[in-house]
């Protein structure tokens, strides 16, 4: 726990089945109190070798997507009483052992969303972050802070934290089921009201983490402009979007969870 909440850490796998004991390992368990795996319809051990850890396992049937992954992940943990929830990437390309501080920033009040960026402190490129996604993270967080009137170093990190609150009043559930679920909700982070900070974070690159190919990361660079311009027109009152709407579908929670 920090300051008597309780913090617990979420997992979202797709065939983590080389890199998940080292994650597990590395995560500090003087400060988290649960740890939860999501696996994504994985092919490979995921599954065997979180239950070989003792790890609580969450698993769906046929692969949902990364979004879909995390809908289930935000719901567990609201169901097992979580105070403040630290996404953690199993491929081990976040370093685990960071989620204190990323937890600690959430836990202070000062945020409700805490972000791990890779760009803070800068080396992203030389710690193995390929030029051409360095340049479109770039690109997409220069034109998100001028049409959000934020100021981010990225939004693109998969190191984040979040209070119960904001998990369990934003309408989580009308995001997509892929990639492009990470942007809308911090999108919708702004939409709402709800403070974002930002903690440096060195990120490690190999074969063994997580990415998406160059096309598919330009389909998500569309959904990215696609996702501001929806909120935009929604505050300007051209449309009404359901994802902007605290009518929206949004994960539940129990009333004395909640209380």
């Amino acid at each position: 726990m920090i300051g008597g909440r309780k913090v617990i850490v979420v997992l979202p796998a797709y065939n983590a089945e080389r890199t998940l004991e080292r994650t597990y390992r590395g995560i500090p368990r003087d400060v988290v109190d649960d740890i939860l795996l999501v696996d994504d319809g994985s092919r490979d051990r995921t599954v065997a070798v979180a239950e070989s850890l003792g790890i609580p396992v969450y698993r769906h049937a046929a692969n949902r997507g990364y979004g879909g992954n995390q809908k289930t992940c935000y719901q567990a943990a609201l169901d097992r009483g979580a105070d403040i929830v630290v996404m953690v990437h199993p491929d081990y390309q976040y370093p685990p052992e960071r989620i204190p501080e990323l937890a600690g920033l959430v836990a202070s009040g000062h945020v409700h969303v805490a972000l791990g960026s890779r760009i803070l402190g800068g080396g992203a490129v030389r710690r193995g972050m390929p030029w051409y996604k360095y340049l479109s993270n770039r690109l997409w967080t220069w034109g998100q802070n001028l049409c959000l009137g934020q100021r981010l170093s990225e939004y693109h990190t998969g190191f984040r934290a979040f209070s119960r609150e904001f998990l369990s009043r934003v309408p989580l559930l009308e995001n997509s089921d892929d990639f492009l679920f990470d942007n809308q909700l911090l999108v919708q982070a702004v939409a709402f009201g709800y403070r974002i900070g930002e903690l440096p974070t060195p990120a490690t690159f190999s074969h063994d983490a997580s990415s998406i190919s160059v096309w598919r990361g330009t389909w998500y660079g569309l959904g990215v402009a696609a996702a501001t311009w929806e909120y935009l027109g929604h505050r300007a009152g051209w449309w009404r979007s359901r994802r902007f709407d605290p009518a929206g579908r949004r994960l539940t929670v129990r009333a004395e969870v909640l209380a």
